[in-house]
């Protein structure tokens, strides 16, 4: 229902702007140009009902004038669902009032010359990597990664991972992985041998990397959930797997300090530390989004997942119950898969080339997962630390034991999917009211409001980007066929920078009035480009009231001067908007 309500917000956005949308328009696949109580309405999500339609299965050896009195028997007209196609099934339409779809159902259903009936519902493509082993990745399609990747794929984000190291490297005797070679590794650093080469010599880092970044739709082994981030590999365990307090802590703090959007720490003590209790205070401070494995020992949180800014996950199995060793308690933010984990890692301590498809349990393999999504929602413009753990647990699949699951079991591909929703809802609804403030201003001074669809689609670039529906078509997404355009098309102009760099985003100079500004200093002269200027000018202004409403982004100034500089920017849009629009202006 949310999703046809965003429908129905595009046409009274459009119509907001004097335009019809038409039937046929590339997005959405179907939209009528007007609304009726009675009408069919396109559903956007798979599974969704389409409102008014019943798809009637009738025996197969009935006639068409068989098929005809059948119809008249319900007082519905029953229409070959492909008239061209002979031995089809006969699967025949019914177009009827909404109302009476549940009884018509029943009533066919039993009759004995119809094989099947139901309401019409949609289904729709979903991009499946072709990685040889993500069939034996349980734990991908469990938090629904298929349906994420429609939507996002961490594009300019950073996650480090503060572990064993990764193996990123080639050089020293150590080689990066055959299934890392399309995963962008930043620079990292070594704790342990105090240098900059911070290569796994153990395993467990690597494996960790692979679940959120592991190279996907390579052909090659096994896919990540946040496949398009950075990895930023942090050392600060050894060979057999442990480290030191201080390490840790200083581990946090470069990562922090170096450009990491989200850090992943697969890592734990029964015993609080100080000097790591501060520096995880350092990264949340500078907005960082920290992740951590809750510990496996059965009983109680460990640390750092138990610190405040801290999202503590919990191990999950294959029938979504607590792993028996996964820890416990009122810390746990959020569960995840943490049983029977397939990534690539090392062996033979990264050396001579040696690799295997490891299989391992931990909540070490479950935290990976949440940091995962927050990368995908971060390359999505959340990128304010507790809006993102906001969003993971209001969003993930309940469960009544808080203590064991915190929110739920995370489900990424809700996530991401309802934040794109939410926020195309939530722009056109703010556009379609900015828009009817301008035309009636123009009105009372007497202008006139400028002709033609570029206003339209100057609005769109502006609010939502050109193509925002394109997830409804399952051709979304690097993989898809529009390839990693199609990262910018669902995108107004003022996110692009989170494609380039989520550090760019901070300063909002794309989501301002400077693009607007530029656009109507070039061409407020030109007659046929001026009201797409105007346009813009105003889905800008729509975009800016989300983003001040929603307080999701992480702005340079804080959040009081975010709301402040969005109010001012928004002022100068709309004026530039109206200027624009008016034709005698």
């Amino acid at each position: 229902m949310r999703n046809r309500a965003l429908l129905l917000a595009s046409v009274v956005a459009a119509a907001a702007f004097g335009v019809a949308t038409p039937a046929h328009a590339d997005f959405p696949p179907y939209m009528p140009d007007a609304v009726a109580t009675d009408a069919p309405t396109f559903a956007a999500e798979a599974g969704e009902d389409v409102l008014g339609e019943i798809a009637v299965d009738v025996k197969d050896d009935l006639s068409e004038e068989a098929i005809a009195q059948l119809g008249r028997d319900y007082g519905i007209t029953l229409e070959d669902n492909s008239p061209d196609i002979k031995d089809d099934g006969k699967v025949e339409l019914a177009h009827v009032a909404p109302g009476m779809v549940a009884s018509l159902v029943a009533r066919l259903s039993a009759d004995p010359r119809v094989e099947a009936a139901e309401p019409m519902h949609i289904v729709r493509a979903s991009f499946m990597p072709n990685d040889p082993k993500f069939k034996e990745q349980w734990h991908m399609s469990r938090v629904n990664a298929t349906r994420a990747w429609d939507y996002a794929c961490g594009k300019g984000v950073t996650v480090a991972v503060i572990d064993t190291g990764v193996a990123c490297y080639d050089g020293n005797g150590f080689m990066k992985g055959s299934d890392l070679r399309g995963t962008s590794c930043v620079p990292g650093y070594n704790f342990v041998g105090k240098n900059a080469f911070a290569a796994d010599d153990q395993g467990h880092g690597t494996h960790v990397a692979g679940t959120i970044a592991q190279t996907t739709n390579n052909g090659v082994g096994v896919a990540g959930l946040a496949h398009c981030a950075n990895l930023m590999p942090v050392k600060v365990l050894s060979a057999r797997g442990w480290g030191t307090s201080a390490d840790v802590a200083e581990g946090i703090r470069w990562a922090a300090d170096h450009g990491a959007h989200v850090i992943n720490m697969s890592l734990g003590s029964p015993q609080r530390s100080g000097v790591i209790e501060n520096a995880v205070k350092h990264a949340v401070k500078k907005g960082v989004i920290i992740v951590a494995a809750a510990g496996n020992n059965g009983r109680a949180v460990g640390f750092p997942a138990a610190y405040d800014g801290v999202i503590a996950v919990s191990a999950t199995d294959r029938n979504d119950a607590i792993a028996w060793f996964s820890s416990r308690g009122p810390q746990i933010a959020i569960g995840a898969p943490g049983v029977a984990v397939t990534q690539q890692t090392i062996c033979e301590s990264g050396k001579n080339k040696c690799e295997q498809w490891g299989v391992f349990n931990g909540t070490s393999m479950a935290s990976p997962h949440v940091a995962g999504a927050a990368a995908l929602l971060v390359g999505q413009g959340i990128t304010d630390a507790d809006a993102v753990k906001s969003v993971l647990q209001a969003t993930a699949k309940p469960k009544s034991e808080k203590n064991l699951f915190g929110a739920g079991i995370l489900d990424a591909g809700n996530a991401v999917a309802r934040t794109h929703w939410s926020h195309i809802g939530l722009r056109l609804s703010a556009l379609a009211t900015l828009a009817f403030v301008v035309f009636r201003r123009i009105k009372k001074r007497g202008g006139k409001l400028a002709p033609g669809a570029g206003k339209v689609l100057g609005a769109l670039f502006g609010a939502v980007g050109l193509l925002p529906f394109l997830p409804l078509l399952g051709i979304a997404g690097p993989s898809g066929p529009l390839g990693a355009a199609s990262e910018l098309l669902m995108r107004p102009l003022g996110e692009w920078d989170l494609v380039l760099g989520v550090d760019l985003h901070k300063w909002l100079l794309l989501a301002s009035a400077l693009p607007a500004f530029a656009g109507t200093a070039v061409f407020f002269g030109a007659k046929r480009l001026r009201p797409m200027v105007g346009g813009f000018a105003l889905g800008t202004a729509a975009l800016l009231t989300q983003i001040a409403a929603s307080g999701e982004v992480a702005y340079i100034g804080g959040p009081v001067l975010l709301r402040v500089w969005a109010a001012a920017n928004i002022a100068v849009c709309l004026f530039l908007a109206r200027m624009s629009l008016d034709t005698k202006g």
